[in-house]
């Protein structure tokens, strides 16, 4: 008997479905319904209509201001304030097509080296680490349950999987990255850069090490957050009803091709290994050479494509867009809102997502019935 990748993911997941199906979220009243999208987009039977997750302010809502501690550092790590100022948020925020509510304990992108001994400044918007390591040989890569910034993490999961667990938002993981990211969180790039060349084969062993310091936090985090809560998101908003989580190698920008296949390939293929399912953080024009090389990793389900920052948009893409479809790789894009029309037209609506956010609701909801329409037969 045939049967579609939808009625395997169902069928895999039906129990886990029933005990931990979300009533009502805040802003968001068919969220059942999303998850099946969801499911739909993962195996790429999304016939009708791309994914697409769009924002609005909402309509006839006066937001409320919520006090932020005065200290910049509480900001980010009261997590009292950080639930009550995202609820607030949310209040606030029409959630149109597969967009939903969610929080993350996001302490920034080196978090992952600060569990292995880096310490962090914070800035407004993000934070960043002091390197600490001037030799690999006085460095023991371990997991520490001790470590004061993994307690923290661990904590600020917890609450907000605890406030989340009725079902008004999905709990999120914190944004980890392992490999030769996270080595350049210990080692600062410019000497990790060296460090390829002048001792590549303890650069490999240090990667192996960090890998397994990952493993450990992201199945213990996937535990926090899924004791309430059927299926796992993170910061790239997509929703999975299994443990999915984001590859990537921002440091990969800085390197050939030819040092990529050797340092970065075999750790995302292990960390292939113990999800199931993963769409790769591709971050600017520079990490563009590498594509072809993610292109050919079979378990790798699709690319997330960051033009970044002062570049054009997303339909000046569109032959990267294709050749990752072309691939039969999922993508995941920002875009504009009155650029989607162009790219209904040139892509396929199977996996693929668009991210965007309007200046009203009504907008939003037109954005949805323009894409409904495009493929309607």
């Amino acid at each position: 008997m045939n049967c579609s990748h939808k009625d395997i993911y169902n069928k895999t997941y039906s129990t886990q479905y029933h005990k931990k199906g979300v009533k009502r979220m805040i802003n968001k009243d068919n969220w059942e319904q999303t998850k099946s999208r969801y499911i739909e987009f993962w195996n790429r039977e999304n016939h009708d209509r791309p994914i697409i997750s769009v924002t609005a302010p909402l309509e006839g809502y006066k937001k409320k201001d919520i006090k932020p501690p005065e200290k910049l550092i509480d900001r980010w790590l009261d997590i009292d304030y950080v639930i009550a100022s995202s609820r607030e948020n949310f209040r606030s925020t029409y959630f149109g097509g597969e967009a939903f509510p969610h929080i993350f304990a996001n302490l920034g992108p080196d978090i992952l080296g600060a569990f292995l001994g880096c310490d962090l400044e914070f800035g407004e918007t993000t934070s960043w680490a002091k390197h600490y390591v001037s030799s690999w040989e006085e460095v023991d890569i371990k997991f520490d349950p001790q470590n004061k910034w993994w307690a923290k993490i661990v904590q600020m999961t917890e609450a907000i999987a605890e406030d989340a667990k009725n079902g008004d938002y999905l709990a999120g993981i914190t944004d980890l990255h392992p490999g030769l990211d996270g080595l350049t969180s210990l080692r600062g790039p410019e000497n990790l850069c060296f460090d390829l060349v002048e001792i590549p084969e303890t650069i490999k062993n240090m990667n192996n090490k960090i890998f397994d310091v990952y493993k450990t936090v992201l199945d213990e985090l996937y535990r926090i957050t899924t004791k309430y809560q059927h299926g796992s998101t993170h910061w790239m908003g997509i929703w999975h009803p299994g443990k999915w989580y984001s590859t990537s190698c921002d440091f990969m920008c800085m390197i050939s091709k030819e040092m990529v296949s050797e340092f970065v390939i075999p750790e995302i293929k292990e960390e292939l290994k113990i999800l199931d399912a993963s769409i790769f953080h591709l971050d600017g024009p520079g990490a563009l050479k590498h594509l072809d090389l993610l292109l050919e990793l079979p378990d790798l389900k699709g690319i997330q494509w960051v033009y970044g920052a002062g570049q054009p948009s997303a339909s000046h893409w569109i032959p990267v867009l294709k050749k990752i479809q072309q691939a039969g790789k999922l993508i995941q894009v920002n875009i504009l809102p009155e650029e989607l029309q162009t790219l209904l037209s040139e892509l396929q609506p199977e996996g693929v997502m668009y991210c965007t956010c309007c200046s009203t609701e009504q907008d939003a909801r037109d954005l949805i019935k323009i894409a409904e329409k495009s493929y309607k037969k």
